[in-house]
This record gives C-alpha cells, structure tokens and sequence, in this order.
C-alpha cells in the first residue's frame, strides 16, 4: 500500500514539511506497512521554497537584504536545474512574518528588499525565476523591487521618491531606463492563486490592507496612490496594470513584476504541484493524505488542500484531510472522503498550536484507521 502525504502549512503552527512529517507519523501506526511519499506543498506563499527545492533536489541559499521597513533581514531561496532556475518567496523579505503586529504599517513598508532577491539570483547565473507573492506585509504596487533593480521614482520636484505605498500618491514620474538589462533574458513566473485587480473595492488596499494593518482611512489613501501609481506606469512604461487580473496579489507586487519585469503570472498551486511531480505521485497511490490549519467552506476557495483533492478524484484515489480544526461540511470540497481535527472539541486555538506535535500524528492515524476499516468493510 502506498500512501502520499501532501499538506499545506499549518498557519501560525507547522511548516508544511513538519507537517508532512508529522501526518506520516500517525499514518504509520495506522499503516505499519505502508509505504510513504511526503509531498509538503504550498501555493505561493510561505513554504514555497522549501517544497520545490525539496522536490526537485536543488539547494538553499541565503542573502541578506532589507526588510519591510529597511533593517536587514536574512532571507532564504533556493536553486533548481542545476542553478537555471531560481526560486524565491517575497514573504521572506518583505512578509507578515517579519514583523510585529504593532510595527505593521503598509503606508511604508516596501518591497526593495525583494528586488534584491532578485538581483541575487540574477547574478547566480538564473534564467528563470519562480517568485512566489503570498504573505506581503506592502502596498507599494512592486516599486520597491524595481527601484532595487535600477528603476528611479522621481516626485514633483525632481527628487527620488520616498520608499513605501503612500508615497505613491506623489510619483510624477518613472525613469526606468536603469533597469537591470539581464530581466529582458530571464522568466520570470508569478505564483499567484488570487485575481483581485491592483484597484477598487476588490483590490490590493482594500481586500488585503486590513491584515496588514490598514485602517478605513489607510486604505482609501493606499488605492488612491495605487491609482496615481497605475497611470504613470501606463502612461511612462506603456504597461496597463490597473486592470490585470491578479495584479493585486502581495499589495500590487504581481502588478509591478508584470510591468518592469514582463512577469507572467500564474497559478502557485499549479506551479509547484508540477515542480513535485503531484498528478503522477497522486495517481500511484491507494490514499492521499493533505492537510491545513483549519478546514472549512473556503477550503474549497484555497488551492492547496482543493488541488490536492481534484486531482485525487480525476485519479480516483481515496483523499483524506487531517486539520488542527474542521468546521462544516467536507462535501463543500467534492473529492475529500473525511476531515479530521486535530485539537477536540473545546480546545483554543492557542493550545492546539503549542501542541500540534501530540495532536496532528494522533489525528492522522485515527483518520488512516477509520479509512482502512472502511476499505475492509468494502472487500
């Protein structure tokens, strides 16, 4: 019996390869003899690295750049196809992660230090580079990354731009003739599972500024810089971003890799199910076995533990999934045959993640037990 494990992280708990880990921990009092393939996934966001160049047996490297407010942070990508292919999560130069809850604020925060991550894997030799955009902590429409790369943003009087998304609403105008030659040689692909434009109700400021620390006010000063920022852009670069579906992904960052990188922007689940191999691993196995930290209707809006669940029913492959809570119907997700939570009923979510390590191996191996009682039953 074969069985894959392919969860997602468990937000604010579990890397997705400790998660991984610790399902098939459970899976292996259930299943003794079963044999295991660990498949940790992500979508773009945190995680993302680490799942592609595990899978792919490329290497890790780390540079030091800004962070979201400028002081240095140490942030980690990774190398694939013997080197040709870069990877790189902007959440770990300029990501929530990186910052208290009491430092957050999009009017400033910028993504410079992602440019240099790029820069970095330009000078490694790069042709192409897989940039995943979830998890920002900015607003700035991806102007950090590409003043980082040798853009100029230039205000009313002739002076460079101050760096972060407010400022944009006094951007006059963008000298791009500095921009680093090597991006016109280099793919760039943006891993992004959202379609929400830069601007307006459905936008980078207002669907995402909250969680960043953007108030009402906050947030109607951040769109309308975003849309100065839009209209110098087309008008300057030639490039329309305003309405670019997924544009608004990582606070405008998809948008501003599409302009000043000629960037395409495609889906991150898809993107790294295909760097694992996922389909062929999927069709292989008698069970999948994914995972995330809570699952509930939007699971079925997500595109890890959704993936993971479409392709096992196109395989016909029996898919379980194994989260800290459950909550609803797992018939909102058509492939999944059973949730199980890990933390019981009445636990906070606090204690449930400081003891994910006890819970999710305990959870896992009652759902592989209740699964192979079920497939007895059958036979």
């Amino acid at each position: 019996m074969r069985v894959l494990i392919a969860p997602q992280e468990f937000k604010g708990s579990l890397a997705a390869v400790e998660a991984a880990e610790l399902i098939a921990e459970g899976v292996r009092r259930a299943l003794p003899a079963a044999e295991i393939d660990l498949a940790p996934l992500a979508d773009g966001g945190p995680g993302t690295v680490g799942a592609i160049v595990r899978a792919a047996g490329g290497r890790l490297s780390t540079a030091r750049v800004e962070g979201p407010l400028g002081a240095p942070v140490d942030a980690r990508w990774g190398r694939i196809d013997d080197g040709r292919t870069a990877v790189i999560e902007m959440a770990a130069a300029a990501g929530l992660t990186l910052m208290r809850e009491e430092d957050l604020d999009p009017r400033r925060a910028s993504t410079f230090g992602v440019g240099q991550l790029l820069w970095h894997a330009l000078e490694a030799g790069a042709g192409r580079i897989l940039i995943g955009v979830g998890g920002s902590a900015t607003n700035d429409g991806g102007a950090g990354m590409a003043a980082a790369l040798g853009a100029r943003f230039i205000d009313d009087d002739g002076a460079p731009l101050a760096t972060g998304g407010a400022a944009l609403a006094g951007l006059a105008r963008i000298d791009a003739s500095g921009l680093d030659s090597r991006l016109a040689d280099t793919s760039i692909s943006v891993l992004c599972d959202v379609q929400n434009p830069l601007l307006g109700p459905d936008g980078a400021s207002a669907v995402y500024g909250p969680q960043k620390g953007a108030d009402p006010q906050c947030i109607a000063e951040l769109n309308d810089a975003l849309v100065n920022y839009a209209g110098i852009v087309e008008r300057d670069l030639g490039v329309r971003i305003a309405g670019l579906a997924g544009g608004g992904a990582a606070g405008g960052l998809a948008a501003g890799l599409y302009a000043f990188c000629g960037a395409e922007l495609v889906s991150g689940f898809g993107a790294v199910a295909d760097a694992v191999g996922l389909a062929d691993r999927i069709a292989s196995a008698d069970l999948a076995v994914t995972g995330e930290g809570r699952f509930d209707f939007q699971s079925a809006f997500g595109k890890t533990t959704a993936g993971v669940a479409e392709l096992c029913e196109r395989a016909d492959v029996s898919c379980i999934v194994v989260a800290g809570s459950v909550a609803g119907d797992i018939a909102a997700l058509p492939g999944v045959e059973a949730a199980e939570p890990a933390a019981p009923r009445g636990m906070s979510a606090t204690e449930a993640m400081s003891r994910a390590a006890e819970l999710v191996p305990a959870a896992a191996e009652r759902a592989a037990s209740r699964w192979m009682f079920g497939r007895r039953r059958q036979h």
